[in-house]
């Protein structure tokens, strides 16, 4: 059954109201928003009317938003039905991650020679960052260390095309990283692969350093195509269980 984005009570009842400027954007950032921190879940449907009066604007500036978010691949547009939240199938997951390996290994392969002693000092802290957060089961401490620490390979690429399809994709990906984290297993492991990736940049060393990267992002996908439903099912239960702990 999916959810309706419907408000009730006061028109922006928990949401400022936006303001006259640039409309369509302001609207589009909210929902983005509460798209990736999955506030709106997928399969929540998103009508125009319901939104309009939730955020205090008029239908064109939200149809636009939607629109956008289309292209992002966040919502799915249905005609005469209203939009509705993405959801990402097993296919869909495994096929983002393989575009996200080949992404990050052209990315870590131009950002290796180019790397500055801040730029590798800052991914040794956050390596650090992760140990000590997968060592205390904060769990989604550790990911947004681990989202930051890919995001500056990315970053140290210098490669502007590259960094804004990196950008379009981990939007899409944001709200599957508990998936991923699930998949994934021993986040000690996560660090200790993380470690090896920044060793073989500092040795300046990119096609190790692409290998290793490579061989990290494909741990979800194997494990995932190895496993039955019933044991993903148990999978994500356990990991609930122990972040509940």
């Amino acid at each position: 059954m999916t959810t309706e984005a419907t408000v009730q009570g006061e028109q922006n009842d928990g949401v400022p109201e936006l303001e006259n400027l640039t409309l369509s954007q302001r609207a589009h950032a909210h929902l983005r928003e509460e798209i990736l921190s999955n506030r709106l879940p997928p399969g929540t449907e998103l009508q125009e009317l319901a939104l309009s009066q939730r955020l205090g604007v008029s239908r064109g500036p939200i149809r636009e938003a939607l629109g956008r978010l289309a292209a992002e691949g966040l919502v799915t547009v249905r005609p005469r039905r209203g939009a509705v939240v993405h959801s990402l199938s097993s296919e869909d997951f495994l096929q983002a991650y393989q575009v996200r390996e080949a992404l990050e290994g052209l990315a870590i392969r131009l950002a290796v020679p180019r790397l500055t002693p801040p730029e590798l000092d800052e991914l040794q802290r956050l390596t650090d960052t992760m140990e000590t957060h997968a060592a205390s089961g904060r769990v989604t401490e550790f990911f947004e260390a681990n989202a930051v620490f890919h995001e500056r390979l990315v970053d140290a690429s210098g490669n502007a095309k590259l960094q804004e399809i990196y950008r379009r994709l981990a939007g899409q990906m944001h709200r599957y990283w508990r998936g991923s984290l699930v998949l994934r297993g021993d986040l000690r492991r996560s660090v200790s692969e993380h470690r090896a990736i920044l060793d073989a940049a500092r040795q300046g060393d990119e096609e190790t350093a692409a290998r290793l990267l490579a061989d990290h992002i494909r741990v979800p996908q194997i494990r995932m195509q190895s496993m039955t439903a019933d044991e993903l099912l148990e999978a994500e239960a356990s990991f609930e269980r122990k972040e509940e702990a």
